[in-house]
């Protein structure tokens, strides 16, 4: 029998943005420590993603020693974000409003410059909680600015299998996942209701289903049609395409690339 690994930990620190891959990280009470604790919404303090903002694919982000993020991108150069809290406003995340930290005017600025058009960069307060809903979590689960659930997992399996249809392969990055396994078939996660990965054990919510930031090039920012046009062909149930599995963990730990992934369930 296949042994099945953590091959890659990814963390987002800004909602859409780029994120880091990693050796190791921590998970706190939201998931990854620091993993989309920061959000761009817009002049009505809606949240904002590369669905509307493809461009938000080209910004680097990463996180000092000191907890400061750094945001980045060509042409535009760097700006480092003063975490100081100047007030609070109400923010919009799907169906969530949350009274969120402003912290840096600046940052503010060279975001609306970049993306061409007035946004705010919002941190989310560390007293803060944003339940997980309901109807697939526990009360005590709770996430930051992530769209619904604090892990993405998908299987090194499912992406072969996806771009042996596809004309021009896509990296997995395109989805966004914090955990990459390996070792299983296309696929197998679907099935799966438990995990433990070192000492951390995980419960699988829900298929993620699929919106249009996978057709965004994370290299340009230029959207097509693939690999999302594939996948409806065969990953469709309710006029939805999924791909990738949602994780709930049940208490705090660290990962590391390498570890043993356990089915449980």
């Amino acid at each position: 029998m296949a042994v099945l690994t953590l091959t890659t930990l990814n963390r987002f620190p800004v909602k859409s943005l780029r994120g880091e891959s990693f050796r190791a990280l921590e998970i706190g009470p939201r998931g990854f420590v620091f993993d989309r604790r920061w959000m761009v919404v817009n002049a009505e303090g809606r949240f904002l993603t590369q669905r509307q903002q493809p461009r938000m694919a080209l910004i680097d982000t990463s996180i000092g020693e000191d907890g400061t993020l750094r945001l980045a991108a060509q042409g535009a150069g760097e700006i480092r974000v003063a975490d100081d809290e100047l007030g609070r406003i109400p923010v919009t995340v799907w169906g969530d409003t949350v009274n969120a930290a402003l912290v840096d005017p600046a940052a503010d600025a060279w975001l609306s410059d970049f993306l061409s058009l007035p946004c705010r960069l919002v941190r989310f307060a560390d007293e803060l909680t944003r339940p997980v809903d309901p109807t697939y979590a526990l009360p005590s689960d709770h996430t930051a600015f992530a769209d619904g659930f604090p892990f993405l997992l998908i299987s090194q399996g499912s992406l072969d299998d996806l771009n042996a249809r596809l004309e021009t392969p896509v990296p997995m990055i395109r989805f966004r996942p914090n955990l990459v396994v390996q070792g299983c078939a296309p696929f197998a996660e679907d099935d799966w209701k438990r995990i433990r990965i070192g000492t951390v054990t995980f419960r699988v919510a829900k298929p993620c289903s699929r919106c249009a930031i996978p057709t965004v090039d994370p290299a340009t920012g230029q959207r097509g049609s693939e690999p999302l046009r594939t996948l409806a062909g065969y990953r469709r149930r309710d006029n939805q395409v999924f791909f990738g599995q949602n994780l709930l963990h049940d208490g705090p730990g660290r990962l590391e690339v390498g570890m043993k992934v356990e089915v449980l369930e």
